[in-house]
């Protein structure tokens, strides 16, 4: 989660919203406090929204503030209207805008997401991603880039899409996918390292 910039306007709207009846965070987040994977429900989530554990929630649940709460985001563009928790990630050389589906296909029935996306996709990467399985380093995701240009990415393939253009089907470079394969080799033995912790 990336904090936005001094703005009155969007420090007014914050200021004045709160979560309501919308939990999905609560669907999004891994919470490794509660051994609660990315993508599945928490236990203590209540029907109609809110939290169980609210006044001893761990630290994670604590600070999160998606761009709605932040008030970066209209006022009926809240994550449960919308289908999908809207954020600012970090990327380590930047920033990019990240749209995690709650439900699959989410983006694609939704014109304001694909809103939200058009309005921030010239100034940094949009990712689009759905919590079917985050664990899997395979599931298919897309990153829409300023001039009309898409990548949708599944394992070491992704198409690029570019306005009146065929789509362009590329591979990673030898050095990539190893250091992918490696990447995940890591992932996975720490996810079981911490699973046997437990």
């Amino acid at each position: 989660m990336a904090n936005l910039g001094r703005d009155p306007e969007r420090e007014r709207r914050a200021a004045a919203r709160s979560c309501g009846a919308c939990s999905c965070c609560c669907h999004v987040l891994r919470v490794d406090e509660l051994s609660k994977p990315a993508g599945c429900d928490c236990v203590h989530q209540r029907e109609g929204g809110g939290c169980g554990i609210y006044e001893t929630r761990p630290p994670i649940c604590r600070g999160y503030r998606c761009l709605w709460l932040q008030g970066g985001l209209e006022e009926e563009e809240r994550p449960d209207r919308l289908g999908a928790v809207v954020d600012l990630e970090p990327t380590g050389v930047g920033v990019r805008l990240a749209i995690r589906e709650v439900r699959g296909g989410a983006f694609d029935a939704s014109p304001a997401l694909q809103a939200i996306a058009e309005r921030y996709r010239e100034s940094m990467p949009v990712r689009i991603t759905d919590t079917a399985d985050p664990t899997d380093p395979d599931r298919p995701y897309r990153v829409l880039l300023a001039g009309g240009v898409e990548h949708r990415v599944e394992g070491e393939w992704t198409e690029v899409r570019r306005p009146d253009r065929a789509p362009e089907r590329l591979r990673l470079g030898w050095a990539e996918r190893l250091a992918r394969r490696v990447g995940i080799w890591r992932r996975r033995r720490g996810l079981e390292t911490s699973a046997r912790g437990r």
